[in-house]
């Protein structure tokens, strides 16, 4: 294979001219001969204004640069997309398969012989992994880091679990609208992701678990020297790399997954990770068997002390030992001969463990803040191809439940009439949303998370069953049915289902259920809905073709590898 300025040549019908013109440009930003003659090594350079949470990248930038070069390689660092999920309209996930696309093609079409790629916010790092799993350019991965905390009238604060719970006590009136203008000020007091274990961390951590990113690479504070040491051993990493390096097919072997699958349950993660874990088998040519998801989270316990499923923050779980730590409570279900992209394997990780002088944060087996897994998958009549809670973080009264449907059709007409004292609900209701899936919304918005109607926030209710074929962010917190599969949109039966009608949710026997016989079912999804009429134009449209649903990650058809069964 071809490397360095050689690889991946420009097409102008003449190899070697391709090579003279390339090192002519080149030559303009001031390189030498010597310089261009070195193993290159691609960095993506994901920072923008609108991303706080990619604050600090170009730090990270220049310490993986030093690295590269310390190590006899050649930085050369290329943007892409950067995507918020406070700035991104109509939601991140809308672009999280574009950002895949234009990371892996970009890695493809300029010459690199390993890449480094940084991310952060929640959709950054599975669109990149996303691509590297579609290309054959080994890469490691640099997250940004999570954001110090803040403080509140004696209160430690991170965004975003404390967020959407003050925001709640402000909905219900305990908090007025001075205060909550104070609050907003504290919550996100640095650069980098969220503080707790929301989808940002959780999908940092799992890179390590899986093997694409150094220990401790998951939790280094954004704003510490230690996560630009990690930067510069990074850059260190990806120069060796390219020395016959492991792609990321071969990195994220089936014994990886699985790793990653245990680790995401033990963590208390984010149910947004189910997402792109699928979305990254699907790249793979695999699916991902959600059966043996919840098969799996029977048997790991939620040993992570971090908000919402505990109390800690990111700091406490990289003070106490990070990933490695907890990999070393479960070393009886990983695989540890699982490889690494930078060589060795995950029991090597675990091996340069310092000893442990805590307990509270990354608990001991014997010792778990639950004993089953974070995430539970359900089926139904209501899901036929399923649909998760986070049960860790839900209310225990409520997880087996029936209740009267409140059906809400569309985002805009939760927001319009959740509020509304005519609708008369109680808190024994089930909260119904409908068409806020990969399609419906389009985007799959995190809004899964329904307020708390007002006047019940008022008298003190703080949970409810609410279900949808929408996502959450991992920050949240409650009785919440996500991903409901095939959405609305698509011909699910949630399209059909009635305010007045009766649901069941049991989660220990993990259904999901409408409490109509099955003729009365069958009839109604007879007479389904028309669908809706196909965007005109661009990127709509090709969304709207070609994403899946959430059991295959939401990602486009085009785009997923050929299935192994």
């Amino acid at each position: 294979m071809t490397r360095g300025l050689r690889r991946r040549l420009t097409s102008y019908g003449d190899q070697d001219f391709s090579l003279f013109l390339r090192k002519a440009f080149i030559k303009a930003m001031g390189y030498s001969d010597d310089a261009l003659d070195r193993p290159i090594v691609g960095i993506t350079n994901t920072y923008s204004d609108y991303n706080p949470c990619h604050g600090n990248v170009p730090q990270l930038i220049e310490a993986a640069k030093r690295g590269v070069m310390l190590a006899g390689g050649m930085p050369m660092v290329f943007p892409t997309m950067s995507i918020h999920e406070s700035f991104a309209s109509p939601t991140s996930m809308y672009l999280r398969n574009l950002m895949a696309m234009e990371t892996e093609e970009m890695v493809r079409a300029q010459p690199m012989d390993a890449v480094i790629l940084i991310g952060g916010c929640d959709k950054t790092l599975p669109a990149q992994v996303m691509a590297a799993a579609s290309s054959e350019v080994p890469a490691i991965v640099l997250p940004t880091g999570p954001m110090d905390t803040g403080n509140h009238r004696g209160e430690r604060l991170g965004a975003c679990t404390d967020c959407r719970r003050l925001w709640a006590q402000f909905r219900a009136d305990q908090i007025d609208e001075a205060e909550v203008a104070e609050i907003n000020g504290k919550l996100a007091s640095s650069v980098g992701t969220c503080t707790v274990m929301g989808t940002a961390s959780t999908m940092a951590a799992l890179m390590e678990a899986m093997g694409l990113a150094l220990p401790m690479a998951g939790s280094a504070p954004a704003t510490s020297a230690e996560r630009m040491r990690l930067a510069e051993e990074t850059g260190r990493a990806a120069v060796a790399m390219t020395q016959d390096g492991l792609t990321t097919a071969q990195v994220l072997s089936p014994a990886a997954m699985r790793n990653g699958l245990i680790t995401l349950q033990a963590l208390g993660g984010s149910t947004n990770a189910v997402v792109h874990l699928a979305a990254i088998y699907g790249r793979l040519g695999r699916k991902l068997d959600m059966a043996e998801f919840d098969a799996i989270g029977r048997q790991v316990p939620v040993l992570v002390d971090l908000k919402p499923t505990g109390q800690g923050y990111m700091g406490e779980f990289h003070a106490a030992g990070g990933v490695p730590r907890l990999l070393s409570e479960l070393t009886d279900l990983l695989d540890l001969t699982a490889p690494r992209a930078f060589g060795g394997t995950i029991g090597d990780s675990v091996a340069a463990l310092a000893p442990r002088h805590e307990d509270q944060i990354i608990r001991p087996r014997a010792k778990p803040i639950s004993t089953s897994g974070a995430i539970a998958v359900l089926s139904g009549n209501l899901a036929p191809r399923g649909a998760v809670i986070k049960h860790a973080a839900a209310d225990p009264a409520l997880q087996r439940h029936v209740g009267r449907a409140v059906v809400f059709d569309s985002v805009e007409d939760m927001t319009e009439r959740l509020d509304d004292q005519s609708l008369e609900i109680v808190a024994e209701d089930i909260l119904v949303l409908r068409n806020a899936g990969p399609k419906g919304a389009p985007g799959m918005p995190e809004a899964g998370y329904i307020p708390i109607p007002r006047h019940l926030a008022r008298q003190g209710v703080k949970d409810m069953v609410r279900i949808s074929d929408a996502r959450m962010s991992g920050t949240a917190f409650g009785t919440i049915v996500l991903h409901i599969s095939p959405e609305a949109a698509d011909g699910g039966p949630l399209a059909v289902v009635r305010t007045g009608d009766r649901i069941q949710l049991d989660v220990p026997n993990r259904r999901l259920d409408l409490l109509v016989d099955a003729a009365e079912l069958s009839l109604r999804m007879q007479s389904m809905p028309a669908a809706r009429p196909e965007p005109e134009r661009g990127y709509a449209q090709l969304y709207d073709r070609h994403v899946t649903q959430a059991d295959d990650g939401v990602d486009f058809d085009f785009l997923m590898g050929t299935r192994h069964e």
